[in-house]
């Protein structure tokens, strides 16, 4: 089961025009307008004042700015109801956050793992989306939980880097540090007609992983006790590029082409990659986060890609009733996509 996002998603999401990105976060015209007001009103409405609301934004929260164009349009990175989620586009989608449940283990029905952890939690409230109650600060760094929202990763007034993600430096007046620069990445356009696919994907080349750590430092290796050690930024083995290539599905394990092995579900980077790639990696090519997670949230907990509780693909939202993760190959006995990389299924412990 899952729950609608508020009404005034619907409203406020076609409040404003659709627009280059590019061309109006680059203070394109009536830019400033889309995002501000002046003399705290705007079209003779009162914006709410006071400390959340400083820079008389059009919202309460950045966020929710940021939503005023990109929830149903621009991207469509939120949607109105989690078992109908927009189209992927490679960044994953925020209305899994307002997922019922997300355990399709087969414990799932009496221990349920709420929406909250799909993914980044957004502070938008007039959309559903609030702070992050299990975690104060980014697991594995010290972002705080209720500053989390769109601005903190991508710089609202425009940049040349993908996605205008913040570079290194002071980030949102001061909040945070980065220590590593923007990743080298090419993405679809935010259009209605682009969708993920072989041949039409976000291309990562360097850096992502890196850029994570801004925030989650070297997570795999630095968090906890569970000594849970897959790397997160390293160099395919020469093993692990032949399976890749050569893994097309358990009905054919063996049987692929490196011409046409790219996964858009399991990522690479590369400093050859481009958004319509279809070849597979090569000894180049390097994991990275996004190899595993989405940036945003998925219909699985931590934003990951596929599913790392159930057996098969098939299984996805079974017991949940959440939106199942397509199946890229189709078969309901697919086991996960760990098997894209790793024969068996099983990741090789690290050297």
């Amino acid at each position: 089961m899952a729950r609608l996002a508020p009404l005034f998603a619907i409203v406020t999401a076609l409040a404003l025009p659709g627009a280059s990105a590019r061309a109006f976060h680059g203070g394109g015209v009536a830019a400033c307008g889309g995002c501000h007001v002046t003399h705290n009103s705007a079209d003779g409405l009162p914006i709410v004042p006071g400390p959340a609301n400083d820079y008389a934004l059009r919202s309460t929260t950045p966020s929710e700015v940021c939503l005023l164009c990109h929830a149903q349009s621009a991207g469509m990175v939120l949607g109105l109801n989690p078992l109908a989620p927009p189209p992927e586009r490679g960044g994953g989608n925020f209305v899994f956050l307002l997922e019922e449940n997300l355990n399709d283990a087969a414990d799932g029905a009496t221990r349920p793992i709420p929406g909250a952890a799909a993914g980044h939690n957004l502070v938008a409230p007039a959309y559903g989306l609030t702070a992050d109650t299990r975690h104060g600060v980014s697991p594995g760094g010290s972002f705080p939980a209720t500053e989390m929202g769109c601005t903190s990763c991508h710089d609202p007034h425009g940049r040349t880097s993908f996605r205008m993600l913040w570079g290194a430096g002071t980030i949102r007046d001061g909040l945070f540090v980065f220590g590593a620069p923007a990743p080298v990445a090419s993405g679809l356009p935010l259009t209605a007609g682009a969708v993920e696919r072989r041949g039409a994907h976000s291309a990562y080349v360097s850096g992502m992983s890196a850029w994570c750590g801004n925030c989650h430092g070297d997570y795999h290796r630095t968090v906890g006790t569970e000594n849970f050690e897959h790397p997160n930024d390293a160099m395919l083995s020469i093993a692990v590029v032949d399976q890749y290539n050569r893994y097309q599905g358990v009905l054919n394990p063996t049987g692929g082409n490196p011409l046409d092995a790219y996964l858009p579900e399991v990522p690479f980077e590369d400093v050859s990659t481009a958004v319509e790639s279809t070849a597979g990696p090569s000894a180049t090519s390097r994991l990275s986060c996004l190899s595993c997670h989405r940036a945003h949230a998925s219909s699985a907990p931590a934003a990951l890609r596929w599913d790392f509780a159930i057996a098969t693909l098939g299984e996805d939202g079974a017991v949940s009733g959440s939106w199942p993760i397509p199946n890229p190959y189709g078969d309901p006995s697919q086991p996960g996509l760990c098997w894209k990389c790793h024969a068996g299924g099983a990741p090789p412990p690290t050297p």
